[in-house]
């Protein structure tokens, strides 16, 4: 019994809270969204520096990779910050939608009962109701989907371009190594 009064609570609020819901996680999708933006345009050439600077720390190319594994996933762990949300939002929102949908569609058959099933303005307003919120959360979720993907594809680029940077930087530790060894070598 206490649950069909919630339920009966929560589709008696009407559509307009999962409206609001949805909005605020909108506004939350796009302060990250921008965060994410400066941050990248802040330190996005530096990561890859990052990364090939820890290897050049390095007396010795095993060391540099160990090194550089780790410079590149605590980069890593820098830049996907927040990042799940915007994923998760992207995959959940129209979901949250299609409950403000269930709801105002539930609303608009109680409309429908109270009416005698006679159409009428606010049954129709009902309607218009979830219709929105099936929209605003597809609304939500595409661009929340598109921030992600891009940022995503931003830093396994960059993470690429650190890893050829390192690659460079073991290749002349190696080098270094070997040329310190001819010597020993000959005599």
């Amino acid at each position: 019994m206490e649950l069909e009064g919630a339920i009966a609570r929560l589709v008696g609020a009407g559509g307009t809270w999962v409206l609001w819901l949805l909005a605020g996680l909108s506004v939350a999708s796009l302060t990250i969204v921008l965060e994410r933006l400066v941050f990248f345009s802040v330190h996005g050439k530096r990561l890859e520096a990052t990364i090939a600077n820890a290897g050049e720390q390095a007396s010795c190319p095993a060391e540099a990779e160990v090194l550089m594994a780790a410079a590149a996933q605590t980069q890593r762990l820098r830049c996907e910050r927040n990042l799940a949300f915007l994923g998760t939002l992207g995959n959940n929102a129209p979901f949250v939608g299609l409950l403000g949908t269930v709801i105002g569609i539930i609303g608009a058959f109680r409309q429908l009962d109270v009416s005698g099933g006679q159409l009428t303005a606010g049954l129709m307003a009902e309607i218009g109701e979830a219709l929105a919120t099936t929209a605003l959360g597809l609304l939500v979720a595409l661009p929340a989907v598109a921030a992600y993907n891009g940022f995503q594809r931003a830093i396994q680029v960059r993470l690429n371009r650190g890893d050829a940077r390192g690659r460079e930087v073991i290749a002349k530790l190696h080098a270094r190594a070997h040329a310190l060894s001819l010597p020993e070598a000959a005599s």
